[in-house]
């Protein structure tokens, strides 16, 4: 027995006031998702100036645009005169400026005060000191991910390091050549459950022969309930009579030029800390972005990409989306059956992870140092 008064075999999850508290959800937007690099899009949504998208970031709205020079920008969407929101719809197109409906101040791409009523009157006013307030952004894979600290950490040393985490380098991932694949299907699943259910389902397949029929076919490996993100660099290799990474094991699309024999006919998971999960098989890719909205609600946008060929020419891409899309309705299910229990009291102390779910205790030692409830957590 361990200091804890469980078996070897047996670690601890969090409790169950992790998943319910709202005042932890209220920290973990603080310390997590407000400080740490998140991706808001995919590039492809901002593809001309002038084009733009909001995107609630932890508890703020953000807006992204893509500038004159092809650079994307992002700024806090929030008019600097009287806090007014200054785009409401979730995306759309402005010719030369964005202007707040409220008092008309008025902003051009780069986000500089270019008009307002009155304004000449005013010369004391710095165009760039009451510009809109610029939030750090970066595109990487075809996605633009932004950051709301003041002082982001480097991404290299967090998101590519995620990345690099599991598949022993950067390189592997490159040869997908995610950035020019194009969304052939984007399904937005709205969720209700806490965040970190969903990713502790994504990390771990010990449910996979419970209730993943469709995906031990096309990976059998899944069954004996060891996932591929338990084992650094390791993919899940197909079934010996599975042709694609399709919902009936058929034969899928054009694989993707860069991808490499010994890529070839596997299936690799990454999730790259807060809230992303990739998806990678030898003829598309498959990328979630979690956006939680609540202690109990988690809207999650995913994207299937293809070769742009594939795209162009309108190939029926639905044995690919179907399989997944399963396969997420599965998870989903299983995390929305897990939510109500997280506030019962027989779990006020939370539940217990196997020998296969023990990388999950990483995950969750990573949400206590965020939140500096670890010390906390070791007294109860």
């Amino acid at each position: 027995m361990t200091t804890t008064g469980l078996p070897d075999s047996l670690i601890a999850t969090l409790p169950g006031d992790h998943y319910t508290d709202p005042e932890i959800f209220r920290l973990e937007q603080e310390h997590i998702f407000e400080s740490m690099w998140f991706c808001a899009a995919r590039s492809s949504e901002l593809a001309k100036p002038g084009a733009f998208r909001t995107v609630d970031v932890g508890r703020e709205s953000v807006l992204l645009t893509r500038s004159r020079d092809g650079s994307v920008r992002a700024f806090f969407n929030v008019c600097r005169h009287r806090g007014a929101k200054l785009c409401t719809q979730e995306s759309g197109e402005v010719k030369r400026a964005f202007q707040c409906p409220y008092h008309a101040w008025t902003y051009d791409l780069n986000g500089k005060l270019v008009a307002a009523p009155n304004l000449t009157k005013m010369p004391d006013i710095g165009r760039t000191e009451y510009g809109l307030a610029s939030v750090a952004v970066r595109e990487w894979l075809g996605y633009v991910w932004v950051c709301l600290a003041e002082n982001p950490p480097p991404f290299e040393g967090s998101v590519i390091a995620d990345v690099v985490a599991r598949l022993g380098d950067v390189e592997s991932i490159e040869r997908y050549d995610v950035e020019s694949l194009e969304v052939g299907r984007r399904i937005v699943y709205d969720v209700k459950a806490n965040w970190k259910l969903i990713i502790e389902n994504f990390m771990e397949c010990y449910h996979c022969a419970t209730i993943h029929p469709e995906l031990t076919e096309v990976l059998p490996e899944f069954a004996d309930g060891y996932a591929a993100q338990f084992y650094v660099g390791h993919g899940a290799e197909f079934g010996a009579d599975v042709q694609g990474f399709t919902v009936d094991g058929s034969e899928g699309l054009d694989r993707i030029p860069g991808v490499t024999e010994d890529q070839d006919r596997r299936y690799y998971a990454i999730t790259v800390r807060p809230q992303v999960f990739i998806n990678l098989v030898p003829d598309h890719v498959i990328f979630h972005r979690m956006f939680p909205v609540a202690v109990d609600r988690t809207i999650v946008e995913c994207d299937w990409l293809y070769l742009k060929g594939v795209v162009e020419s309108g190939r029926d891409v639905s044995r690919s989306v179907e399989l997944f899309d399963r396969v997420n309705r599965q998870d989903f299910d299983a995390c929305e059956r897990c939510q109500p229990a997280m506030s019962s009291r027989l779990y006020a102390k939370g539940g217990v992870l196997v020998p296969s779910e023990h990388h999950i205790g990483e995950f969750h030692d990573w949400v206590q140092d965020r939140l500096g409830t670890r010390a906390n957590l070791a007294e109860r």
